[in-house]
């Protein structure tokens, strides 16, 4: 019989995707589904707006959401520095996709989300994603035609299908149709895979009229 598929969508510059890593890892292990692991490239001025835009309401969310997303990375004792400006994941993104299909996806994963938040890489430099790349035994040159040529396009495409499931943010887990956003959803999602009767009864209530 397969298993139980559980997709998710990260990215390596989300302080919260970074410290819901590995309990999603543990995912496959303790509660026997496989995981999909597929980019969402967030795009980070669409939903903040410019820095001239931002209030100082924002920057106490934003204060915030780092402090708290570091007490989980020091819980795990991940090393966690805030990032030192706005970054573009694309190649990061694109980088996960080009490991998956050769054979080498948990170590390029795991070293980008940790040089990343230790300030030991740009995810948004080609160059240094290319030397995740070949650390990790991939080609260089296969890595960099495929940055060029079709990977773009494949990006796109995955974003499209994300949002038109209805993601917004990372980690989103999609399991049976039904999603999961951000690291304190995984005891939820966890209570789905043991009990996925509970999923129909729970999706159902929604659209019930009260008596």
């Amino acid at each position: 019989m397969p298993k139980p598929l559980v997709r998710i969508y990260t990215d390596y510059k989300s302080p919260y995707a970074f410290v819901a890593n590995k309990r999603l890892f543990e995912l496959e292990e303790a509660h026997g589904v496989e995981l999909e692991w597929l980019p969402y490239t967030l795009r980070v001025a669409e939903f903040m707006g410019t820095v001239e835009e931002r209030t100082p309401h924002f920057w106490r969310k934003v204060r915030y959401a780092y402090m708290d997303a570091r007490r989980y990375a020091n819980a795990q004792g991940l090393v966690m520095k805030g990032p030192r400006r706005i970054y573009d994941a694309f190649h990061a993104s694109v980088g996960m996709l080009f490991a998956q299909r050769h054979g080498f996806f948990r170590p390029y994963h795991d070293t980008v989300f940790r040089k990343f938040w230790s300030h030991e890489l740009e995810i948004d430099e080609l160059a240094d994603i290319t030397s995740v790349i070949t650390a990790c035994g991939g080609s260089a040159g296969e890595f960099e035609a495929y940055v060029h040529g079709p990977a773009r396009a494949e990006h796109d495409r995955i974003i499209d299908e994300a949002e038109a499931l209805g993601v917004f943010g990372v980690p989103t887990m999609v399991f049976n149709g039904e999603l999961f956003w951000g690291g304190d959803r995984i005891d939820l999602l966890i209570e789905r895979i043991e009990n996925p009767e509970t999923a129909a009864a729970a999706l159902g209530s929604r659209h019930r009229k009260p008596m």
